[in-house]
């Protein structure tokens, strides 16, 4: 099941079938024209979420850290003592230094060395004319080349990729609006998908990229010529990496360094280009594909392939080899099937029967029973959970395992069952703060009411507040309150918008008389959604009630500005991008 596009961040960088765009609503996405001029257009491929998620707050440091000049001053020196002459320092690395010896070496030609060249002269000159906020965003850019540059990563064959970055930065910031975080963007003439990225300018969308291409081949032959327009502009980005073809990532994202890669964007990658390959028929693509394979088998971080006991896991991110993302493991069996079924090539073929090995017995471990988990001890946002049930039922229907489609059948249950609470403080001592301890089933906004006094139309409230938590035990934070017995209202709204409440008691006492308490309240096995209303189920200590009318508080994600709430990284996630 081919994607439209990527992204999870997600923490670069996360997804919806391309199977299901023609009947998806088209997505706005801000497009630079030739002129200097931004206009927006609607994009039905380039809708859903990153391919990772959101990275960790860590700007890198402003363009002055790299300008510092090569004659440094000298140390204080002591008269008391002879100075001794200093060492010679080793010339700096600049991304000059670095094409100046690729060209010595024949590695480039003098006209390729001065195109490059002048780019980063080019480049460094409009920085100086920018304003405030433009300058910071091209230099960032400028300081990731330089950084690859000093790392010794600036080779040969990343100097398409790596100047084509920075001549889009250049002409975004130059013309383009300010963006945020996640946003992405387009030229006139080019289907290639760019991203952005704080601290780090705007970074080529793999996974997004090849994503869309697969959508074009999806939408049926009169977009095949889109498809072809796509490949022509990605393979000629490609590198050599652990002996394969491969399409890495040229920015910082969640501890890794670039360059990298992602297991999800290679499979991806093989899969638009088998599309290709069905759309015209041209042997090339197959063979290429053929050629990104090995990546799939090299042991991080140079690959994403790690044995296991069962067979293979493949990695999201070949910096984070203990990073066990279930969505993107499974789509790199569904892009890996695509291409075995096509090709018939025993290598492919072998690679999803050891990977499928480990993805069927990993799987069960993602189910807590009531939603998805993202990684081990992280549940899904919502847009995650639809993703991830959407990769078991592609599995489901390739292999007929047994455990794709219970689990797919049971995250789709998910989406419709309310969450269950049960109240577990029922008594507290006056004068001091405590904790109203509960349990929930699923990742849900939960609220607290807490009541004095009898009729209703008497009551007081002195406890309201609410906030998103895990499943599993947690606490609500509660102030001082007086002697006396209270009424508890419990609810919780999980995150595809499903509403349930439990009712309780809460008794207050005075010094260490503690009173006995009967069973916890808990919201009962009626379930219920946002706009029915089902009968209640009640027993002796608890009244379990629905709201008629209820008004989720869910998020949808939308292209120029995605925010989704990303597990795993500090804020979900690259995807990659």
């Amino acid at each position: 099941m081919p994607l439209r596009r990527a992204a999870a961040l997600a923490a670069c960088f996360l997804f919806v079938s391309a199977a299901s765009v023609k009947t998806a609503s088209a997505a706005p996405v801000e497009v630079l024209s030739s002129d200097g001029h931004v206009h927006v257009v609607d994009n039905r491929f380039l809708s859903g979420e990153p391919l990772t998620p959101r990275p960790s707050a860590d700007p890198l440091a402003p363009l002055a850290r790299i300008a510092r000049s090569a004659a440094a001053a000298k140390p204080p020196t002591n008269p008391t003592k002879p100075t001794k002459k200093p060492k010679p320092k080793a010339p700096q690395v600049t991304v000059g230094s670095v094409l100046e010896k690729l060209e010595l070496s024949g590695a480039i030609n003098t006209a390729q060395y001065q195109t490059y060249l002048n780019a980063w002269n080019s480049a460094l000159g409009e920085e100086r004319h920018l304003s405030s906020a433009r300058k910071q965003q091209l230099g960032y850019e400028t300081v990731l080349l330089h950084d690859i540059a000093a790392s010794g990563q600036m080779t040969a064959a990343r100097l398409p990729v790596l100047f084509l970055t920075l001549e889009r930065n250049a002409q975004w910031w130059l013309h383009g609006a300010l963006l945020g975080y996640g946003q992405r963007v387009q030229f006139s003439g080019s289907k290639l998908v760019w991203e952005y990225y704080p601290g780090q300018g705007i970074q080529l969308q793999v996974l997004g990229t090849f994503g869309e291409a697969d959508g074009y081949y999806e939408a049926g032959r009169g977009s095949y010529p889109q498809l072809a327009s796509v490949m022509s502009e990605m393979i000629p980005l490609a590198v050599r990496r652990g002996g394969a073809v491969a399409w890495e990532y040229y920015f910082n994202f969640d501890g890794g360094h670039p360059p990298w890669v992602s297991a999800m964007s290679q499979a991806t990658a093989i899969e638009a280009l088998t599309n290709a390959y069905k759309a015209t028929k041209q042997q090339s693509y197959l063979s290429l594909a053929h050629q990104a394979l090995p990546l799939l088998s090299v042991a991080p971080p140079t690959g994403v392939g790690v044995r296991t006991a069962r067979g293979w896991r493949f990695l999201q991110y070949s910096f984070a080899p203990r990073l066990d993302i279930i969505n993107a493991f499974l789509q790199t069996l569904i892009g890996l099937d695509t291409y075995a079924q096509v090709s018939d090539d025993q290598t492919a073929q072998q690679l999803f029967t050891a990977g499928n090995a480990e993805a069927e017995a990993e799987l069960p471990s993602f189910n807590t029973g009531s939603w998805s988990l993202y990684q081990p001890g992280t549940e899904d946002d919502l847009s995650y959970h639809e993703l991830v049930t959407g990769f078991a039922k592609s599995m489901c229907t390739l292999t007929k395992a047994p455990v794709y489609c219970s689990t797919a059948t049971a995250f789709q249950t998910d989406l419709k069952t309310p969450p269950t609470l049960t109240q577990l403080t029922q008594s507290a001592k006056s004068g001091k703060p405590f904790s109203m301890r509960f349990k929930l089933s699923k990742i849900s906004k939960v609220g607290i009411d807490i009541t004095a006094g009898g009729a209703k139309s008497h009551a007081k409230t002195v406890v309201a507040t609410s906030a998103q938590y895990p499943h599993g035990t947690d606490a609500i934070k509660v102030g001082k309150l007086k002697p006396g017995t209270y009424s508890v209202k419990l609810s919780a709204t999980d995150l595809a918008g499903n509403y349930a409440t439990v009712t309780g008691e809460l008794i207050v006492y005075k010094g260490g008389n503690r009173p006995s308490t009967g069973p916890a309240p808990t919201s009962g096995p009626t379930r219920t959604t946002p706009t029915k209303t089902t009968p209640t189920k009640t027993t002796p200590t608890t009244t379990v009630t629905t709201p008629t009318v209820t008004t989720p508080t869910t998020t949808t994600p939308t292209v120029t500005t995605p925010t989704t709430t990303t597990p795993g990284s500090g804020g979900v996630g690259p995807g990659p991008p």
